[in-house]
């Protein structure tokens, strides 16, 4: 079973536990590994990832991936950012298929610092931030549900047979949200919200917590 430490256990928690915390509020996956390519700490986002069948899981101290295929990319990948050198790696099988950032950060001498392993979100429009949005744009709930499913790429078709609703009341209701908004298209009020800070929800933090548990 996956065990990672907790923030308040890894090195940075320790050390910086408010740095830690900002962390845990940011919505991709944050991995820290030290010049040895160590964890040195996995923010909130990232240890939920990795105890979900990830393409990257774990290991002791290390980061490995579960596909044996996917070790050489990966440890490639390590090793460049020890030269300074940025990669994405597309890692695992669909569904799970995930793309990782591998970014160097260089150490005092320029080389051989510490290494940020930045894990790809699952949605674009995440759920509690739509909802914030729609909060603060005073939708109602009805419109709110319209723009959820606008921000997973619905089309109002098959939204209105969802909701069990006439497809002219859903736009009636995109226009609303439009209006309410100032979105000049439907296009532009997915990038409103695809651009939103993200919204953690308590939910997940307690889901983490658990999950970061000895078994």
């Amino acid at each position: 079973m996956f065990d990672p430490s907790s923030a308040a256990a890894s090195p940075l928690g320790r050390c910086m536990p408010w740095l830690a915390a900002v962390l845990d509020e940011i919505d991709y996956g944050l991995v820290l590994l030290d010049a040895d390519a160590r964890v040195v700490h996995l923010n909130q986002a990232a240890r939920v990832e990795l105890g979900d069948a990830y393409p990257l899981r774990q290991h002791g101290s290390e980061i490995r991936a579960r596909r044996t295929q996917d070790e050489p990319a990966l440890a490639d990948a390590l090793a460049a950012a020890q030269r300074g050198l940025r990669r994405m790696l597309a890692l695992g099988n669909a569904p799970r298929r995930a793309n990782v950032a591998v970014v160097p950060l260089a150490g005092p001498s320029g080389a051989g610092g510490a290494t940020l392993l930045m894990l790809g979100k699952r949605e674009v429009c995440e759920t509690l931030s739509v909802q914030g949005f729609a909060h603060c744009h005073r939708l109602t709930g009805a419109e709110t549900r319209v723009l959820i499913e606008l921000c997973r790429g619905t089309p109002p078709g098959e939204i209105a047979s969802g909701l069990g609703v006439a497809v002219s009341t859903v736009r009636t209701q995109i226009g609303n949200v439009r209006l309410k908004t100032g979105a000049a298209s439907i296009h532009a009020l997915v990038r409103q919200v695809a651009v939103l800070p993200p919204l953690v929800s308590v939910l997940r933090h307690a889901a983490g917590a658990v999950q970061g548990r000895p078994s």
